[in-house]
């Protein structure tokens, strides 16, 4: 009982597992000869969130607290408390402006003035007698480096759930964007505009977006939360160059403009002043419709729950699921007149589920930039961010943009179009004239999307069902389909064309027989392909037995009959399908690479099977690629195909295999733009 104090107060715990990264620091920076004292784990500015991770879990519940009611009816979240811990010195906070004080085993909260000037607060302890709370502050070293401190503060829009950030949208403009979207005002309103135009950013968070403005008097900042309008205020009085009374707490989505600050009435409320105010934002990206939303039900609802979503969903339709949306929708609709200056993805310009919006939405785009999404702050994704300056007064439907490109490190790398496809027909659209009630069928095409963020999702297998959209594969829609694949899969999917959408074709690709074959030879060797002997019978090999040293018959010879035009049990078909050939397929130099290239892959695997060897993994004589594959590379502990073999012969079979297929694709590549599957 005399040391358990001591113990509990001071030591230091680890879990294998959860803190090896700790474990590693600690033991490198304190088992050293010599040493006399406990070096402990520095928190800074880029590692403060992942230790405010691991408190969620071992500190927060042990706080004897309601967490709905305290952000529900103060504004309070579990970031505040840990803010106060971390803020801290021998467990009392030294920060007097936090929303929570920690003092000593307790924490204080809600702080207000009474009328003797006395502090009236609320308190609540630990659940535990604080041994949680100790032991993990025994391992980091607190407070931060005062140099931190305020860097902190201004980011505690990261100390919330991800479901949270997006709603409010807290995803922090990176400064560089910030000072080129204000180069392109300039550019765009001439270099006087900040004493010429008001500005209001209407989702300001704590406010980065209006860094490097100068003119104060015409500024104005408003944000949905209240900590951070303090945040904002905190840091005028550090010097941020805003008015105090020029920041405020509103939210654009349900409360009515009436509850602006006078001086910014008088501006909307004058038709031609509205016409000089510049709504500059970066607004929340959040929608209800995205896979992790379709699980978090409430989530979903709250997103809903607004009067701008009431009002205008039968204008938007499928675009009023977006927040940024809601934000255009209500600057264009009850603005009218002002130019929008905002950030937001590019589905506004492309996407099939904004057509509404578009519609609705008839303002000029003046100018555009795109940059990496994932360079913001909170977004993982692969897709662009454009910031757009609208002028909502001049009414002219959105068509086409050529908008300036940047890499993540604000480096120009070129142009970009940007349609709106209104107006068109997506290739599904065309796939969909191929399906037919014919049997003998030899796969399943999976689909999903018409743009490139589907892709993955554009697969073969030889049976199975699955949430896509599936099309039955046979003799009569063969080269259909694998035209739709080889145009979905030959180009490579990278962040700029995120959104691009591919669209019914012009009829030039029925005359072009090489396109078509050199599409079905791009389809049979392409790692997408997933027909598999493990499902049914494999109708996809495209060699005979003695080109690839088989020692069996092959239980299907379609496709290498198929490849010679020799399919004399589907003649009757011939009548029904013209472009189905009696005579040897013809293919272009790089397709004919792609099959020497897989018939040495066959020979080998063959080769491989053949041999008499018990401790050999026992292969199939009918396999397909994936079949092939997975022979080779094996699967991991998960069941996940392993991404490389030990094989050294197959290693550089199967790169070379992918290498002319490479090759095939840039070949391809052009057709698809002059057979209008994309747009230039």
């Amino acid at each position: 009982e005399k040391v358990r104090a001591t113990i509990e107060e001071n030591s230091l715990l680890f879990f294998f597992g959860k803190d090896d990264q700790e474990i590693h620091f600690f033991v490198r920076n304190n088992f050293i000869l010599g040493k006399s004292h406990t070096s402990k784990i520095q928190i800074d500015k880029n590692n403060f969130i992942t230790i405010y991770n691991k408190w969620l879990q071992t500190v927060k519940p042990t706080i004897t607290i309601d967490w709905e009611i305290a952000k529900k009816e103060g504004g309070i979240i579990d970031g505040d408390f840990y803010l106060a811990d971390l803020l801290s010195l021998e467990n009392e906070s030294m920060k007097e402006k936090l929303y929570v004080i920690l003092k000593k085993d307790h924490y204080q909260l809600d702080r207000i003035l009474d009328k003797m000037g006395l502090f009236n607060t609320k308190s609540t302890f630990f659940k535990d007698k604080q041994k949680a709370h100790t032991q993990f502050w025994n391992k980091y070293e607190r407070p931060p480096r005062e140099q931190y401190w305020d860097y902190i503060l201004e980011r505690r829009d990261l100390l919330v759930p991800q479901d949270v950030r997006e709603r409010k949208g807290s995803f922090f403009t990176p400064q560089i964007w910030v000072e080129l979207s204000q180069q392109y005002l300039a550019d765009s309103l001439g270099e006087d505009w900040q004493d010429e135009y008001y500005i209001w950013d209407c989702a300001a968070g704590t406010g980065n977006l209006l860094a490097g403005l100068v003119n104060r008097d015409r500024i104005w900042a408003s944000t949905l939360d209240r900590q951070d309008v303090d945040v904002m205020r905190d840091r005028i009085r550090n010097g941020a160059n805003l008015w105090e009374n020029h920041v405020f707490q509103f939210d654009f989505l349900n409360d009515s403009f009436e509850k602006l600050p006078q001086n910014l009435q008088n501006v909307i409320n004058d038709p031609e002043k509205r016409t000089k105010l510049v709504i500059y934002i970066n607004p929340p990206y959040a929608e209800h419709t995205s896979k992790i939303n379709l699980i978090r039900t409430t989530y979903k609802d709250n997103l809903s729950q607004n009067k701008i979503h009431e009002k205008y969903a039968s204008l938007l339709k499928k675009a009023n699921h977006e927040l940024f949306a809601q934000f255009a929708a209500r600057i264009y609709g009850e603005l009218q007149g002002v130019i929008l200056a905002e950030f937001s993805k590019v589905k506004t310009l492309q996407a099939p589920n904004f057509v509404d919006f578009r519609n609705f939405f008839l303002a000029k785009l003046k100018k555009c930039f795109v940059v990496p999404a994932d360079t913001f702050d909170n977004v993982k994704g692969q897709f662009p961010i454009g910031f757009k300056i609208w002028d909502t007064g001049q009414k002219e439907p959105f068509k086409r943009i050529v908008a300036d490109v940047y890499d993540k490190n604000n480096k120009p790398i070129g142009v970009k179009n940007f349609y709106a496809y209104n107006n068109n027909q997506y290739i599904n659209d065309w796939l969909k004239q191929f399906r037919n009630d014919l049997n003998n069928k030899i796969g399943i095409l999976n689909y999903r999307g018409s743009d490139f963020q589907h892709q993955s999702m554009v697969f073969i297998q030889s049976v199975g069902e699955t949430s896509m959209t599936q099309m039955h594969i046979n003799v009569a829609n063969l080269l259909e389909v694998c035209i739709y694949f080889a145009v979905r899969h030959c180009l490579t999917v990278n962040w700029l064309n995120d959104r691009d959408q591919f669209l019914h074709p012009n009829k030039k690709w029925e005359k072009d027989s090489v396109f078509q074959h050199d599409c079905l030879a791009f389809t049979l060797f392409h790692g997408q392909n997933g027909v598999s002997t493990q499902k049914s019978t494999n109708h996809w090999i495209p060699f005979s037995e003695d080109e690839v040293g088989a020692k069996e018959s092959f239980e299907s010879k379609f496709m290498s009959k198929f490849l010679q035009g020799k399919l004399k049990d589907e003649v009757d078909l011939f009548k029904k399908k013209k472009n189905i050939s009696k005579q040897p397929l013809e293919f272009s130099a790089e397709a004919q690479a792609v099959f020497e290239a897989g018939r040495e892959l066959w020979k080998y695997y063959h080769l491989t099977i053949n041999k008499i060897e018990h401790w050999m993994p026992k292969g199939n004589a009918n396999a397909s690629l994936y079949d092939i594959r997975e022979y080779f590379q094996g699967r991991n502990e998960k069941g996940r195909m392993k991404p490389n073999s030990e094989d050294e012969i197959y290693a550089k079979l199967i790169a070379d295999l992918r290498s002319t297929l490479d090759i095939l694709a840039r070949k391809i590549e052009p057709k698809v733009y002059e057979y209008g599957f994309l747009r230039e």
